[in-house]
């Protein structure tokens, strides 16, 4: 029976691990994409960002008027080099980071978007454990040429 249950793990894993890359590019692209719509909405509204940063939020340590402009930069900058998979578990750390300060500093989002949060947070937390994966830059990058010799 145990042989069984072996002989079906050895099977899935079979079908499974060509898959594993589209699922971390999955998790960096849609975390990227939530972030950075994030960001450009409190870019296009810089009024009502700066309102919501010094009356809404209650960001720790930072003064309200930093905290929007490091906010807002870490939206627009950090999803852009998750989604290309570069610096990748340096990137979704931070931004893994971001999102705890974000459900700190923001009350309601205990009530309405709690989850959300909680899914961003563990697809980063995929990417920062297991990395880009093959179909990133991380990847191409680290591939080391092999050297020529010379006759």
């Amino acid at each position: 029976m145990l042989q069984f249950f072996k002989h079906l793990d050895a099977t899935a894993q079979r079908f499974t691990d060509p898959l594993i890359p589209l699922l971390l590019l999955f998790t960096r692209l849609w975390v990227a994409w939530v972030f950075f719509q994030s960001g450009m909405i409190k870019y296009s509204t810089w009024d009502s960002t700066l309102y919501l940063f010094e009356y809404e939020y209650q960001v720790p340590v930072l003064p309200w008027l930093w905290a929007a402009y490091l906010g807002t930069a870490a939206e627009l900058i950090l999803p852009v080099f998750l989604a290309l998979g570069l610096f990748t578990r340096p990137m979704a750390l931070a931004l893994f980071i971001f999102n705890i300060i974000a459900v700190v500093s923001y009350p309601l989002l205990w009530e309405k978007g709690f989850f959300d949060h909680q899914l961003w947070g563990m697809m980063l937390l995929v990417n920062i454990f297991w990395g880009a994966g093959a179909l990133s830059l991380d990847r191409l990058f680290s591939e080391q040429p092999t050297p020529q010799r010379i006759q």
